[in-house]
């Protein structure tokens, strides 16, 4: 196996290699030529004000790796191939892995309850404590209002504690019925695999995946990270946020700091029967359909975002911390692994200009456009779906606006100081889709000329039922 790697430091704006650019694509270069795709690195970072990224691709049997930028910009030390960055909620792909290899080592079954495995695991509704299947923590299903972000300490006993303070998650709606993200129910995960290997989940990690995959350059803990360069997360104006980490206790559900071409060789793990997993495909089958499927895949696996890209299957997962942004593309047609990590900007703007041109190149693959408002504007009822919506950590207001409607995010109880408040002016696609741009944001934030991500809102009304608002993955019910 030979690995291409090249650092390109210094950002250069996209006008300036553009016709530089387009003449080495007619001419079929840089299809997987490392230096170009570095300087394409830097000139997409530099137009989206990302200060540091570092990306890893294998592509037709070859590593690529390069980097751009620096890890932090107050010290201005610059990212390189085998920086860590870290990978947020990447991390579940490699949680619902660890139990998948128990599942094939005949420990347990995705159908096995929870609390079968877990004597201290308890929900607020005691059916739902007993309805509950590892298969549901997977694929997001169990309905547990989960974005609970509690410290419990740096002990050993850690998530054995966080599991027992979710005794007083709410269920956003009944076990199996929908799909919302659910971090707590990783972390529940993550408690499973220690009681079944009977370690920590951190040591349980390593003897799982990254020994066997030779994996150097990935781990959980500070102490571990702080002995290679290692990023900092920015806010999108490109100042250095307050505070670095998640605290250990959602360690399973993203806490993994890693090195590109590390979570690129594990992403080749889920393309290679026997790597890891006997059967690695049996994670990339369709679980259940995505109420919002214009925020991330159509589909849901078992742990793996699903959809369908120019003809194209996919398997991905994307990542967010504090100021740190992670991105990990599967096309096991062509076996084609993408990772990209980065520290800060308008990351998901960079995120979707990178993944769309490097797919295009390496293969021709046409990436859908993000939804974007309709040529000819809609007309929506907006009354039946303004209100209050609310979930753990987030109170959503959708009010009326200018003919329109207007989303502000509201963070509550633990995720206040963590999460920032949002305004989004919504626009209708039709009558249950809408995008939003945060208030004050235009075409020129962008720094290229071109529309940055809009963020895509679908409302649900069930008949006699609750009414809900999916948004950034999340099932939140109307509440008034």
């Amino acid at each position: 196996m030979e690995s291409h790697r090249a650092t390109w430091r210094t950002p250069v704006k996209g006008d300036e290699v553009g016709e530089a650019d387009k003449a080495r694509r007619a001419g079929g270069a840089g299809r997987a030529d490392v230096e170009h795709w570095a300087g394409r690195l830097a000139a997409l970072a530099a137009d989206c004000g990302v200060p540091g990224v570092s990306l890893a691709f294998w592509y037709d049997g070859e590593l690529y790796e390069c980097a751009t930028g620096v890890l932090n910009t107050a010290t201005a030390a610059p990212v390189r191939t085998d920086s860590l960055f870290q990978i947020g909620s990447v991390t579940k792909v490699w949680t619902a892995t660890q139990l998948m290899l128990l599942v094939e080592d005949g420990r347990i079954t995705l159908d096995t309850p929870v609390a079968e495995l877990l004597p201290e695991f308890t929900v607020r509704d005691p059916h739902a404590t007993g309805a509950i299947t590892l298969r549901h923590l997977l694929t997001h299903t169990s309905g547990i209002d989960g974005d609970l972000f509690l410290d419990t300490g740096r002990g050993d006993d850690c998530l054995r504690r966080y599991v027992e303070a979710c005794a007083d998650l709410e269920q956003t709606f009944p076990v199996g019925d929908s799909h919302s993200y659910c971090n707590s129910g990783f972390v529940i995960a993550g408690r499973v695999v220690e009681r079944l290997t009977g370690t920590v989940w951190d040591r349980a990690l390593r003897e799982q995946i990254c020994e066997p995959l030779g994996l150097t350059h990935t781990w959980t803990l500070p102490e571990d990270v702080l002995r290679f360069g290692a990023a900092v997360g920015h806010d999108e104006h490109g100042a250095v946020v307050p505070q670095w980490g998640l605290p250990r206790s959602v360690g399973p559900a993203g806490l993994i700091c890693a090195r590109a071409a590390d979570v690129v060789a594990f992403g080749r793990a889920h393309l290679t029967p026997g790597a890891l997993l006997a059967d690695p495909g049996a994670l990339r089958q369709a679980q259940v359909d995505v109420p919002n499927p214009y925020a991330g895949g159509r589909q849901w696996g078992i742990g793996w975002s699903l959809d369908e890209w120019d003809g194209h299957q996919l398997a991905s997962h994307t990542g967010d911390t504090i100021g740190q942004h992670a991105a990990l593309w599967l096309l096991p047609g062509t076996g084609t692994v993408v990772a990209a990590l980065i520290n800060g900007g308008r990351s998901v703007d960079f995120q979707q200009r990178l993944v769309t041109e490097l797919l295009r190149d390496l293969h021709g693959i046409a990436v859908p456009a993000p939804l974007a408002p309709p040529e000819q504007p809609v007309t929506v009822d907006v009354e039946p779906i303004t209100g209050v919506y609310e979930r753990a950590g987030s109170r959503i207001h959708v009010t009326a606006h200018e003919g329109g409607l207007r989303l502000r995010t509201e963070p509550t109880g633990i995720l206040v100081g963590l999460a920032r408040s949002r305004t989004l002016d919504l626009v209708a696609v039709d009558a249950t889709t809408f995008v939003g741009r945060e208030e004050g944001e235009s075409d020129s934030d962008t720094g290229s000329g071109s529309d940055s991500v809009w963020d895509a809102v679908v409302f649900e009304q069930r008949p006699d039922g609750p009414s809900y608002l999916h948004y950034s993955g999340r099932a939140t019910p109307k509440v008034g």
